[in-house]
């Protein structure tokens, strides 16, 4: 796979690898798998959430500010 990136943006990333003393290829590695982590614990947390309104297990905004409000009564 290849990803074309515009001047600026190859020009950004080897002034960072230079400042960092680190490979370019090594960063754009890192943001990938950085990005790709976030990305899939967030889709899970979707899929989760989802199959608990599946199951029926949800709360009303109503019940979450009362929650809210007794915290702060606390």
């Amino acid at each position: 796979m290849e990803v074309q990136l515009t001047p600026e943006e190859q020009a950004q990333l080897a002034q960072f690898a230079q400042r960092t003393g680190r490979n370019a290829e090594e960063i754009v590695r890192e943001a990938i798998n950085s990005f790709l982590k976030d990305e899939i614990t967030f889709v899970e947390a979707v899929e989760r959430g989802l199959a608990s309104l599946d199951r029926g297990e949800h709360i009303t905004h109503e019940d979450v500010g009362a929650r809210i409000e007794k915290l702060f009564k606390s």
